[in-house]
């Protein structure tokens, strides 16, 4: 018999409705309509929940009636954190559309193949983006007459966001689809119907290309309905919270934004990090509550540019996106204390499959437990099993598998991807190797996966080997993720065997001169999350199974054998 664990928090009811109307139904009417929901963190400006409500249902009407777009039509989203950001999303929802988001640092190739596998058809851009979509749009022999009834520039005008004039002539607006109707109801997704995917964001397997995860209406609602459960104390009265975390990535999409509005808490927000302008958001709207991964916070624990700012507002520091080192924990801690904040940290464990959240640790417990990612989110069991997928023993280490409302639905046009990931019965496989406590507290301790995890971002060691076997002098590679405590991340590190006949890396600095010159060449095939930070080493052969399978821990043994600095390294 299986051992199974469940949350020790209540269940919470999931309706079978749509994220929509959970979102803007009777939870809307019990907070204050007029209260700022979404800041811009640079000018200001700000939309009220009532704006939120309006504008969405304005955008589903156009999206509807001017485009034509149909129930179940998918939508890609390819911008940074903006304003325009939440009216796109929830107008989506409204009209009954599919919404795909992309990783703003894709370059054309990888966005193709986001926009190929998905099916989108309209698409929103933020400006600064134009070029790179339409350098994808060639490469998918998309026409300048059909890319005109496809891309929608993605920018409100109290945004101040300058579009080239050339762009706003011959692209349709985001402007230019509000006030002209509003739906006078979401599209409803009730009973069975909760059950249609609502978002389609792309997360790297560790084979193959980045897949389609099916995230259904339900999926969502399983997040909001247990928000007040993991985050007992925000208030919508006294609290304010800042967004990082890119909107594209489900920490931000979901956990953020979407679980912030369900409580009524603004958000400032920022289109990505920058130290001061960072800082200065906090100081200036008195931010309370920051959502994080770890390398921001390392920035917060130890760069002098906070000493620069007033951060003695902030009273909570929620980790995630990957592991958050006790010593970092406690460090930011020490460090806001000396500037009068009264702060307590915790972490939180998900996956964009688990939409995202598995296990938080609440801030009941204080200090206590701070190396843990905390417990069962309500609704959620688990098992924890062996290589042979046998339930192990009570504190004994295994694989994390997950059953819930909040599973994911399956991988897009991947049914072998969806079966290898769950089970006939249901619970899905993390790819996570945790240790449970008897207070039902888990820790994370390996990966079964062999993905790295840069800031958070996942990096698929075999797309990276893949690209470096194209590089004609490059016979062989083997590709890890090498820890960083300065960077406070995992960093992406090659292995690389020249090709034979290859003479001139006879020398040290030749097989230096050759590492930098292939690190510079991926930098410009790959998203800057897949760069190799961590460096490339030439060496004789790369390590093997007998059935060809390259033997990464071998790799890791011989990453952390190395004295001195790797060749090539741009840390």
């Amino acid at each position: 018999m299986p051992t199974i664990y469940t949350s020790r928090y209540l269940p919470t009811d999931v309706p079978r409705i749509s994220i929509f109307t959970e979102l803007f139904g009777t939870k809307f009417d019990a907070l204050d309509s007029a209260a700022p929901a979404y800041i811009d963190n640079h000018t200001g400006a700000f939309l009220t929940r009532k704006d939120v409500k309006t504008l969405s249902l304005s955008l589903a009407f156009g999206m509807r009636h001017t485009l034509g777009a149909k129930r179940g039509d998918t939508v890609m989203l390819f911008s940074p954190n903006s304003l325009a950001w939440p009216i796109v999303k929830y107008g989506v929802f409204a009209a009954g559309l599919r919404m795909s988001p992309a990783n703003t640092a894709y370059t054309p190739t990888e966005l193709a193949h986001q926009l190929r596998d998905s099916g989108a058809y309209l698409i929103f851009v933020h400006p600064s983006l134009l070029a790179v979509l339409f350098q994808t749009l060639a490469l998918l022999g998309v026409s300048t007459e059909e890319a005109k009834k496809r891309v929608i520039i993605m920018a409100l005008e109290k945004e101040g966001i300058l579009v080239p004039e050339a762009d706003s002539k011959a692209w349709l607006q985001l402007e230019a689809l509000l006030h002209k109707g509003q739906l006078d109801k979401e599209e409803a997704f009730d009973g069975a119907q909760a059950d249609e995917v609502a978002v389609l964001c792309y997360s790297s397997g560790t084979t193959g290309l980045s897949k389609g995860v099916m995230t259904t209406h339900r999926n969502l609602v399983s997040q909001t309905t247990t928000a007040h459960v993991s985050n007992p104390t925000l208030d919508p009265k006294t609290d304010v919270m800042i967004c990082i975390p890119p909107l594209y990535h489900m920490y931000g999409l979901v956990t953020i934004a979407m679980v912030s509005f369900a409580l009524g808490i603004p958000v400032v927000m920022c289109p990505r990090f920058e130290p001061d302008s960072f800082c200065s958001g906090i100081q200036k709207y008195r931010v309370t509550a920051a959502y994080l991964a770890p390398p921001v916070v390392l920035f917060l624990a130890n760069s002098p540019v906070v000493s620069k700012y007033d951060l003695s507002s902030l009273r909570l520091i929620v980790s995630g996106a990957a592991p958050l080192a006790p010593s970092l924990a406690t460090g930011v801690v020490t460090r806001l204390a000396g500037m009068g904040a009264k702060l307590s940290v915790c972490q939180a464990y998900g996956l964009t499959e688990t939409s995202p959240a598995c296990t938080f640790h609440s801030l009941r417990y204080g200090g206590e437990k701070i190396s843990t990612v905390g417990e069962l989110v309500p609704n959620l069991r688990a098992r924890l099993v062996d290589d042979d997928e046998v339930d192990v023993k009570p504190g004994e280490r295994g694989e994390l598998w997950v059953r819930g409302p909040n599973i994911m639905k399956g991988y897009l046009n991947n049914q072998a991807a969806t079966a290898n990931a769950i089970t006939p019965d249901g619970w899905f496989k993390t790819g996570d190797i945790v240790v449970r406590d008897d207070e039902g507290f888990f820790t994370l301790v390996d990966r079964k996966k062999e993905l790295i995890k840069y800031k958070g971002f996942q990096v698929p060691p075999a797309e990276l080997e893949a690209l470096l076997l194209t590089h004609p002098e490059i016979g062989d590679a083997g590709v890890i993720g090498v820890e960083s405590e300065d960077k406070s991340s995992e960093l992406p590190r090659a292995y690389i065997v020249p090709k034979a006949g290859y003479t001139s890396l006879s020398t040290q600095p030749h097989r230096e001169k050759f590492a930098s010159e292939i690190q510079t060449w991926v930098e410009g095939k790959v998203a800057k999350h897949k760069y190799l930070r961590g460096g490339v080493i030439v060496v004789e052969a790369i390590p093997k199974s007998a059935a060809g399978k390259i033997l990464r821990r071998q790799l890791r043994d011989l990453a952390k054998a190395e004295t001195k600095k790797h060749a090539g390294a741009k840390l």
